[in-house]
């Protein structure tokens, strides 16, 4: 019974911990809802730990314990990838930026060019 509590009192000082980090402005909406399934998840795991088993039974899975894992890593392999996406769509962003900014500039009048340039020394 003690690591059910542990778990679920895990999974909830977490979920505390995202909703924070939301409020300060430290984690943006879209993260914060992956970190918050995350905490749903292991919640609850914590409170009703025969899921896990009744999964594994409807899977097929031999050894209920590696399906939390198999799970976890596959969630993982999921949330790198959406970070990678995300990740190009803003490098390609900032080049995007990057080369209006060079236009912007090259089209601009040189402000130096209208100054008048100083006298020679004597």
């Amino acid at each position: 019974m003690t690591y059910q509590i542990t778990s679920a009192l895990l999974g909830l000082g977490i979920a505390f911990g995202i909703l924070f980090l939301v409020r300060r402005d430290h984690l943006h909406g879209p993260y914060a809802v992956w970190w918050l399934g995350a905490a749903a998840v292991a919640v609850l795991l914590g409170l009703f730990p025969q899921m896990t088993d009744w999964l594994a039974i409807r899977t097929g899975v031999g050894y209920p314990p590696i399906l939390v894992l198999v799970l976890g890593f596959g969630l993982l392999l999921i949330k790198i990838l959406t970070m990678d996406l995300e990740r190009s769509r803003q490098e390609r962003q900032i080049r995007r930026l990057a080369q209006r900014l060079a236009l912007l500039e090259a089209q601009a009048p040189d402000p130096d060019a209208s100054a008048v340039p100083p006298d020679p020394p004597a």
